[in-house]
Parts: structure tokens; C-alpha cells; sequence
């Protein structure tokens, strides 16, 4: 997306810049002095200091990590003619973070010598609302190729701004996609909306990257939780800004919550890709598509309802995010019929005492847009149901949704299936709410 400026400019700059990636590309521990490194030769030779750009340092693990550690921490004092006057470490992480296993010293280093190098951190933020829509102007101006108003507007919902997610949309939406690259049309909601199932389909590396993050344990404690509906306080602060750095998550009035609404798709979608593929012969979307295109929901529900009763002890024992185990199954569950023609929205975070689901199914008198609240059974079923009418006709009112479902998952050991299991037709402010237990 961006235009291919400013090149050429370095015999002018004040500083001499070489950007030295992939590290790690011996066998021999990665270090200064037994790897080609440009650096102390261009330091001798050029009267001007030269910066270091060390891109993925985090790439690096164990004694290689280290010894670039040491190294640069060792050249310190015979800067800028013989070392580099500063040194950029890139990486997805802050030093702090590092745990570094040493094999040669036999333990696992987290401070010292090794980490006393760091002058500053800083975080490259995502962009604003305001500098998406100037990144995206900048193709208006040389292609000549609009954007209308409402494919912008997506574009930030679904990015928030994130860097990388910003520039692939664009990209896949102008450039890749077949309908995108004729410049006399104008960049539609609907085009962008597509460009945005292919990033997700396709795994493209920034999202493989993500679900890799997600193995994690420091992730697992804070992103568990968030998908069950959980609350901050068992979860320590140190966690929290970890992921926070990470670029998961990200603070808003409501609380802590995923940073935007594509990694809120991703991150059930990879977490139950393998429970989703065991599924797929086991139930066939068109079973619960009415005669005149609508979702069959109750059928949808009454089905998982009776394949939660028989399969739900050993299919969430599958899942790594175990405590959010019945919310990721029916996230599953549901992602399995609903890719057949439809998309599920999905709210989550920290605190709220639920997930929201919002499922968007075309049929031939329009879309059909249907709520689905997932609760976990606490201080007692009355509580729990008045709780979650209250809050599914609320998410109701704010999606324009005539049609609702509560789902609530009883956790509480040594319960009988028979005092769990039922199905209740409610009302709320109105609205007919169907609410579930499993």
C-alpha cells in the first residue's frame, strides 16, 4: 500500500544506517565476532557513527541469544568508531521478557550482565483511525482507485489499526483480488469484508504467528479467562503487560479485550481448527437450513445441546485452553455449520461475565442476525438466567436482533445431566430469548 519513496537519500543522511536480519544463520553460537558482521568494519572506515538495526532478535534462543546480548554490551565504550553508536533490537518482546535456557552454564538466565544493555524501550503503536485513512489515500493518489466510505470505516473495525493487518487488507483488496485491481471501481464494504475471509482462511504468516503466541503459558493465563468470560483475579499484572506488548490485547472503556475483531475471529477459530475438522462428518450445515434459507437455530442448538450431553468430558479434555472448554466447543460447533454461507462476530474480554456471538446468515428476505450469549452457571441458576436474559436483550437492542439464545454451561461437579440439561422459552424488554443449559 504504501508508495515507494525516499529512496536514495542516505548520502545525505547524519547517520549511516545497515539493517543486518536473521541472525541466526550458522551452526556455530551467533555472535559478533565469528559471524560477517559489517559493523566494526563500517564503524573504522566511516567518519559518521553507524546505527544497528537487529530485526527478529527475539528469533534467537539459548547461548546465541546471550552472546549477542554480551556482545553489545561489551562494545559499549569503544563506541562510535569501533562499535556502533546505537544498536536497535526489534522483536515482539521487551528484554525484560526474555528467559533465556543456557546450555553452557546449565540454567535458565532472566537478568544480569547479559540484560544490563537496554537504554530504552519503546512500543510502536498501531496507526489511528485518521493516519488508516491517509495510508489508504496515498493509493487514491496514485492509482486514482477510491475507497467509499463505509469500506473505510470497516476497515478500521476489523484492524483497530494494527500495522500489518491495515497494509494485508489493502493489499488483498486493490491488488490480489481479482475484482480489487480494476482501478475505475471504487474499493467496496463487500470487497474488503472478502478481503478479510481470505487473510483469515489463508493463515497468512502474521496470523500463523498469532496462533503460535497462543500456545504460550503467559498467554494462555490472561487469553483462557477472556474466552470464557473470566475475571483479572487470579491472573498476575506481569502476564497482563506481557500480552499487552504482544499486541493481543489492548485496553478499552469496557475493560481489557481482544485488540481488534480479526484476531477475535482467529483466535477460536485456530484454538478448535482440529475439533472443527472431526466435526465435519459428523454434522452437515444443510440439516438445519429451513426449506426458505433460514438457520434452523433451535434445531442448531437442541443438536449441539444433545452432542454437548454425550461427548463434552472427553472432547474439552482435547483443548489446551481447558477452562474455556465448553465455550470453545460450541464456538466450534457453530463455526462448522455456519461457514457453509454465513459469519460469526464475536465479543470477549476480561471481567464481562460472558462471550457475545452475533452469527450474520443471508437467506432470500435479507440476513438473518442472531444472538448468542454464553454463560458459566454461577450463585445459582435463578441468578445466573435473570443475569443473562438482562444481557442477551441489551446485545439484542445494540445488534438490531430480533432473535436471541442464552446458553448457560453448568461447571459445578457431581451434577446430574438430567439437572442441567434443559430448554426455556423467555422474554426480556420484548424480545424472545431462548436460554439453554448444558
Amino acid at each position: 500500500m504504501l508508495p515507494q519513496r525516499g529512496r536514495g537519500r542516505l548520502a545525505k543522511s547524519k547517520w549511516v544506517v545497515i539493517k543486518w536480519k536473521n541472525l541466526a544463520t550458522g551452526r556455530r553460537p551467533c555472535a559478533f565476532s565469528t559471524l560477517p558482521d559489517p559493523s566494526a568494519a563500517t564503524s573504522t572506515r566511516n567518519p559518521k557513527p553507524l546505527v544497528l538495526l537487529v530485526d527478529e532478535i527475539d528469533s534467537l534462543v539459548g547461548d546465541s541469544l546471550i552472546s549477542v546480548l554480551r556482545q553489545i554490551r561489551s562494545g559499549y565504550d569503544r563506541r562510535p568508531f569501533q562499535f556502533p553508536q546505537s544498536v536497535v533490537l526489534c522483536g515482539v518482546r521487551d528484554v525484560r521478557d526474555y528467559r533465556i535456557r543456557s546450555h553452557r552454564e546449565k540454567s535458565v538466565i532472566t537478568g544480569g550482565s547479559a540484560f544490563n544493555i537496554k537504554a530504552e524501550s519503546l512500543r510502536l503503536g498501531n496507526f489511528t483511525r485518521g493516519e488508516v485513512r491517509r495510508l489508504y489515500a496515498l493509493h487514491t493518489e496514485e492509482t486514482g482507485q477510491k475507497f467509499r466510505e463505509r469500506a473505510l470505516d470497516l476497515v478500521w473495525e476489523y484492524t483497530r489499526g494494527q500495522p500489518w493487518l491495515v497494509n494485508a487488507l489493502g493489499y488483498e483488496a486493490c491488488f490480489k483480488m481479482e475484482k480489487g485491481r480494476d482501478r475505475s471501481s471504487s474499493v467496496t464494504e463487500e470487497l474488503i469484508a472478502e478481503a478479510k475471509e481470505n487473510l483469515v482462511l489463508r493463515r497468512e504468516t502474521h496470523l500463523d504467528q498469532l496462533a503460535d503466541k497462543l500456545r504460550e503459558e503467559r498467554v494462555r493465563r490472561v487469553v483462557g479467562p477472556m474466552l470464557g468470560g473470566g475475571s483479572m483475579e487470579n491472573i498476575a499484572w506481569d502476564d497482563v503487560e506481557y500480552v499487552l506488548d504482544l499486541g493481543l490485547i489492548a485496553r478499552s472503556p469496557a475493560g481489557l479485550e481482544v485488540s481488534n475483531a480479526i484476531y477475535k475471529e482467529i483466535i477460536p477459530r485456530e484454538l478448535t481448527a482440529v475439533t472443527q475438522y472431526n466435526l465435519e462428518p459428523l454434522y452437515r450445515p444443510f440439516w438445519y437450513v429451513s426449506p426458505d434459507g433460514r438457520l434452523d437455530t433451535d434445531a442448531l442448538f437442541a443438536a449441539f445441546q444433545e452432542f454437548f450431553r454425550e461427548h463434552s468430558k472427553h472432547w474439552v479434555e482435547r483443548f489446551d485452553y481447558k477452562e474455556a472448554g465448553p465455550h470453545l466447543l460450541l464456538q466450534a460447533f457453530l463455526q462448522r455449520i455456519v461457514n457453509s454461507g454465513g459469519r460469526i462476530d464475536r465479543e470477549y474480554g476480561l471481567g464481562r461475565k460472558r462471550t457475545d456471538s452475533m452469527i450474520h446468515w443471508p437467506w432470500e428476505r435479507g440476513v438473518q442476525k442472531i444472538v448468542v450469549e454464553l454463560k458459566v452457571l454461577h450463585g445459582g441458576l435463578e441468578r445466573t438466567l435473570a443475569e443473562g436474559l438482562e444481557q442477551t436483550a441489551q446485545y439484542m437492542d445494540k445488534c438490531g436482533s430480533r432473535e436471541g439464545h442464552l446458553v448457560i454451561f453448568d461447571r459445578r461437579p457431581g451434577r446430574k445431566w438430567s439437572e442441567e440439561i434443559f430448554r426455556k422459552a423467555e422474554s426480556r424488554e420484548g424480545r424472545s430469548i431462548v436460554a439453554w443449559g448444558m
